[in-house]
């Protein structure tokens, strides 16, 4: 007989990820610090801002910075193109648009399946929650500290 299915849930929790893709990297950030997902539009550079910070765009009678993970995890640099999105991460009163090159959309992973992140890793490992392993090591996808991440690319850019 099949266990009935709330039981099974419970027997394997998971968590619901936001998963996109940045230069080369595969990332999910936990669904419940995004909001939405828009295409890029035209970015107002800020002067004297961290490298991190492309600039501030208009949203929703908003304006946003805008956030390359791929600079402030040390990775490269982001480029906007005509299919580049951006989405909305939010932790507690810190609010942002984040730059992704391809969304690949809500993601549910079992809790038991994310893997701890690798020690003695870069500066990025820092701000990993755990790493969930693809078909491929190019498939794997790192799980990010967001609140984390947001709180120390806020503190670094007010520090300036």
């Amino acid at each position: 007989m099949a266990p009935d299915r709330a039981v099974a849930v419970q027997a394997r929790p998971e968590q619901e990820f936001f998963c996109f893709r940045v230069g080369d990297l595969r990332l999910g950030v936990p669904s419940e610090n995004v909001l939405e997902v828009f295409r890029a539009g035209l970015l107002t550079p800020l002067p004297r801002t961290p490298s991190f910070i492309m600039g501030v765009t208009g949203h929703r009678g908003e304006v946003l910075p805008v956030v390359d993970l791929l600079r402030f995890l040390s990775k490269g640099e982001a480029r906007i193109g005509p299919r580049t999105r951006l989405f909305i991460g939010i932790t507690g009163s810190i609010v942002a648009g984040v730059v992704a090159d391809t969304v690949l959309g809500l993601r549910r992973f079992p809790v038991a399946d994310i893997l701890p992140p690798p020690l003695g890793g870069d500066a990025a490992a820092e701000h990993l929650l755990g790493v969930v392993q693809g078909a491929t090591p190019q498939d794997s996808i790192n799980l990010l500290n967001f609140s984390k991440l947001l709180q120390t690319a806020r503190q670094r850019a007010v520090a300036r």
